[in-house]
């Protein structure tokens, strides 16, 4: 996902605004590869099922912070770094003071 409108830069706040995904970026940051967790092992430790941990990992996959890689029968997931580094960007962007260029006329405070 390429955030550079303010309507991708409003899509990615609403894929962070879940604290669920948060938890999940916050595991999955945590993780050093090669090792990355299953959705078992995120369920778990999140204390939400199975089901609900799948649709939050497709939504932080269409939103390029996570991938997942096939390991045997499971899929295990880990952050994108390069989605999360593009993402970071994005929300500084969005976030930053634009500062008001100066005429000379401006009172000094």
């Amino acid at each position: 996902m390429d955030y550079k409108s303010i309507d991708d830069q409003a899509a990615l706040f609403g894929v962070l605004a879940d604290p669920t995904r948060l938890k999940l970026l916050r595991l999955l940051a945590q993780q050093r590869e090669p090792n990355a967790l299953c959705v078992n092992a995120l369920a778990y430790q999140l204390g939400v099922t199975q089901s609900a941990v799948s649709q939050h990992l497709r939504v932080l996959k269409s939103a390029g912070l996570v991938k997942g890689e096939r390991r045997g029968y499971r899929i295990h997931y880990f952050i994108n770094p390069q989605g999360l580094i593009q993402a970071q960007q994005q929300i500084s962007s969005a976030l930053r003071l634009e500062e008001k260029a100066t005429d000379g006329n401006s009172p000094e405070k």
